[in-house]
């Protein structure tokens, strides 16, 4: 998948060197974006610390990982990443705290959605945080039900959502 740039924000395949940066977004999403939906109890049950990212590179890159970036004066800084499994789960889909509310979760959501109807996916699925949830309906997905997970001992709120693909004649609609 070819970058997208504009707007000093980019969309690109995931990289090794990205996993470090990667791991650390995500807990810090959950302790400060999702913290306005989660107690501070449930977001550490939820992530106790940054994940290793020797396993979240052994992860990442077997799936279709994708990363937004952001061009500054230090180089280019991940913003939110998205994973999309061969099925058409949309298993992690996470942007940065000074990112949220400003379309960078749109232009990855769009390149997801791409990458998915170029690999001929009729679907895209995922289990949604609270947080998350309205997000996504604003993306089209509609909620197929509420369930609680347990982590560590902690029950956790999350949504099964899911998004069909149209397609007429080969051609997405």
């Amino acid at each position: 998948m070819a970058g997208e740039r504009g707007s000093g924000i980019g969309i690109r395949g995931y990289e090794k060197d990205d996993a470090p940066r990667i791991a650390r977004l995500f807990h810090e999403t959950v302790h400060s974006v999702n913290r306005a939906d989660y107690s501070a109890e449930q977001a550490w049950a939820w992530s106790p610390e940054v994940p290793d990212p020797e396993s979240w590179h052994a992860r990442m890159s077997s799936r279709c990982t994708l990363v937004a970036e952001r061009r500054n004066e230090k180089g280019d800084e991940v913003i939110a990443f998205a994973e999309l499994e061969e099925n058409g789960h949309l298993d992690m889909f996470y942007c940065r705290r000074d990112s949220v509310g400003r379309g960078v979760g749109s232009r990855l959501y769009a390149s997801v959605e791409r990458e998915a109807r170029e690999r001929g996916l009729h679907l895209i699925f995922t289990e949604a945080s609270i947080t998350a949830r309205p997000f996504f309906e604003r993306h089209g997905f509609s909620t197929l039900e509420e369930r609680v997970v347990v982590r560590r001992g902690v029950e956790l709120t999350s949504f099964r959502m899911q998004k069909p693909l149209g397609f007429r004649g080969g051609v997405a609609l």
